[in-house]
């Protein structure tokens, strides 16, 4: 059985509702999770888990949020090497060129991305929820 970190950032609760689905779908594929808010992880966390699913919306200019996610996905980022992980997240404007970013950045780290991330503009519907249960399972 995987055990898993849900790692999350959220303002609206939009985020929120999505890493709620994403543990949804962990647990239905019999996994372990743990739902995290981003204050209550650090790096030294990693090593407890065999994949994290990290989710922060797009902030400012198609960025993470800088002033508590961003600061802890950097401590982070020294463990991404070949461990698995999936992104989420939600925006309200753009065209996800913030998702792209951070993909990009935790393979130049060597992270497993273990499957296509999970975009939704501001509320997840029905399609973005069953996004999200698939990312847990696939995570998972």
């Amino acid at each position: 059985m995987s055990k898993v970190a849900v790692v999350y950032w959220s303002s609206t609760g939009n985020t929120e509702a999505m890493a709620q689905k994403v543990a949804e779908g962990i647990k239905e594929n019999g996994g372990e999770v743990d739902l995290i808010y981003v204050t209550d992880f650090s790096s030294d966390d990693m090593d407890h888990y065999d994949a994290v699913a990290f989710g922060c919306p797009s902030m400012g200019a198609e960025e993470l949020e800088d002033g508590e996610f961003e600061p802890v996905f950097s401590e982070c980022k020294e463990k991404l090497k070949d461990k698995k992980i999936a992104l989420f997240g939600s925006y309200d404007w753009g065209d996800g060129e913030w998702m792209r970013t951070w993909e990009e950045t935790c393979r130049n780290e060597g992270a497993i991305l273990v499957c296509d991330s999970v975009i939704c503009n501001l509320e997840p519907d029905d399609e973005g929820e069953a996004a999200c249960i698939a990312l847990g399972k696939a995570i998972s």
